[in-house]
C-alpha cells in the first residue's frame, strides 16, 4: 500500500496515462520510500513532453522547460514532472551539451547517477529496477549506473553527491565507485564552489558525518574543496563527536572551529553573507565558552537567540552534553535581553542632563543596560534617571 504523499500525487499520473503517456515515480522519493524513511518532494517522468504537459494539466509553471521540466500543481501541491529524456555529450564536468527527450523510461533511468536513484515505481506501486538499485539499497551500497568514470566525468559533483549519501544514510561505496573517485577527485576542481558547497553541506549534517569524512581523506577528495587541503589533521577530529549538527549555522561553525576559519576563508566557499555573519558569531562565542559555567549573565545576554546554535556547537566540540532549554529559560528569565527593551533612551537622557550628545551618551546608556541586567535596578524610566544622575554625580566625584 503506497503512503499517503504518493496517494495524493497519484493523479497527476492517472491524469498523464489517461492521455495517452506513460508516467512514473522516480528518484529520490521512491529510494527513501523502499528505505522507510521520510519523503520529500516527489518527482514524476512521463514520456509526455513539456508542451504536452502544460496543455494537460491546468496549473504548470515551466520551472526546467530545456530540461523537460514543468511544475504541475494538484490542490496545493507542486510536483516536478519531467519529460524521459538522455543526455548529450557533457561539458566542463558539470552539465550536457544537450538534452534529448525520449519515449523509453529504461533510457531516463540509465542517465541518473546511482542504481539506488535509478528506481521507478508505477501507479500500482510496482517497482522498475533495470539496474540493481533495490538490490544495492539491501547490501546498503553507494554504486554508480554503469560505469562510475564514465558518471564522474559526466558530472564532477557526483562525487561529492556520493559522500553526502554516505553521510546520511550510513551505506558504503562500492569498489569501483570509490577507485573512481580516488582517480577523478581532481575533476572537482571544475565544479562551481556553490554547487559543491551545497553537497558538502549537508554531508556536514548526516547522521553518518564520520564516515564520509573518512572517505573524504581516504579517496583524497579534501584536497579539491576550498582551503582544506592543508587540513587533513584537522578533518579528522571533525567526525569526533556523535552529536549531529541540528541546524547549517552549527555545521559550518564547527568545521570553521575545528580546521580554524576565518571569515575569508568561509567567503572561499561563497557561503551567503548571513550565514558567513552567524557562524562568526558562534565562533567568537566559542573562544571563551567551553562549559556550561561559562555561561555567565553578560554572555546569556550578548549571544540570545544564538544560544542554541552555540551550545550544541560546544558540547559537539568539547563531548558534553548540549543543555539548550535550561540557556533557553536563564536567558528568557533576564530583566531585558536586548537594548531596545530599556525603558529610557538617548533622547531621555539628553532632556534629563541637558547636554549635547557625545560619547559621554554612548557610555552612559551602556552602563544602564549593565546595571538593569545585572539587577542593579529596576527597567523603569523614573528609577533609570534617578539611576543615572547618581551615576553621574559618582563619576564626577571620582
Amino acid at each position: 500500500m503506497m503512503n499517503e504523499q504518493f496517494q495524493q500525487a497519484l493523479s497527476v499520473i492517472e491524469t498523464l496515462k489517461r492521455h495517452g503517456h506513460e508516467a512514473y515515480f522516480v528518484g529520490g522519493a521512491v529510494r527513501d520510500y523502499i528505505l522507510q524513511r521520510p519523503i520529500g518532494d516527489i518527482d514524476i517522468a512521463t514520456s509526455a513532453h513539456p508542451q504536452e504537459v502544460m496543455a494537460i494539466f491546468p496549473k504548470t509553471v515551466p520551472v526546467g522547460i530545456a530540461h523537460g521540466t514543468v511544475m504541475v500543481i494538484e490542490r496545493g501541491i507542486s510536483y516536478e514532472v519531467t519529460t524521459f529524456r538522455k543526455e548529450g555529450r557533457y561539458e566542463d564536468y558539470r552539465r550536457p551539451k544537450d538534452v534529448t527527450f525520449v519515449r523509453s523510461l529504461y533510457e531516463d533511468l540509465q542517465r541518473r547517477d546511482f542504481t539506488m536513484n535509478a528506481i521507478a515505481m508505477n501507479e500500482h506501486g510496482e517497482m522498475i529496477d533495470p539496474f540493481g538499485g533495490i538490490e544495492a539499497l539491501k547490501r546498503r551500497i553507494i554504486e554508480t549506473v554503469g560505469d562510475a568514470a564514465e558518471r564522474f566525468n559526466e558530472d564532477a559533483l557526483r562525487m561529492m553527491r556520493a559522500l553526502r549519501f554516505v553521510s546520511q544514510l550510513g551505506f558504503s561505496l562500492s569498489t569501483g565507485t570509490k577507485q573512481a573517485i580516488m582517480q577523478y577527485g581532481h575533476l572537482l576542481q571544475h565544479i562551481a564552489v556553490e554547487r559543491i558547497a551545497v553537497e558538502f553541506e549537508k554531508l556536514l549534517l548526516g547522521p553518518f558525518m564520520s564516515k564520509a569524512i573518512e572517505l573524504l581523506m581516504e579517496t583524497n577528495l579534501f584536497l579539491y574543496l576550498p582551503e582544506l587541503a592543508t587540513k587533513k589533521g584537522e578533518l579528522a577530529q571533525l567526525g569526533a563527536s556523535s552529536l549531529v549538527p541540528a541546524h547549517r549555522i552549527e555545521a559550518w561553525a564547527r568545521l570553521a572551529f575545528v580546521v580554524h576559519f576565518d571569515n575569508q576563508q568561509l567567503k572561499k566557499w561563497k557561503l551567503p553573507n548571513h550565514l558567513i555573519r552567524d557562524v562568526s558569531i558562534c565562533l567568537k562565542a566559542l573562544e571563551h565558552i567551553r562549559s556550561l559555567a561559562d555561561w555567565t549573565i553578560d554572555a546569556l545576554y550578548e549571544y540570545g537567540p544564538y544560544i542554541p546554535h552555540i551550545e550544541r556547537t560546544r558540547a559537539a566540540l568539547y563531548g558534553d552534553e548540549p543543555h539548550v532549554s535550561l540557556l533557553m529559560k536563564q536567558w528568557e528569565a533576564l530583566p531585558i535581553r536586548d537594548r531596545k527593551e530599556l525603558a529610557i533612551n538617548g533622547h531621555d537622557l539628553l532632556a534629563l542632563f541637558e547636554r549635547k550628545s557625545g560619547p559621554w551618551l554612548a557610555e552612559m546608556i551602556e552602563n544602564i543596560e549593565r546595571a538593569v541586567l545585572h539587577r542593579q535596578v529596576e527597567n523603569e524610566k523614573e528609577k533609570l534617571k534617578e539611576w543615572a544622575v547618581c551615576n553621574q554625580r559618582r563619576e564626577n566625584n571620582y
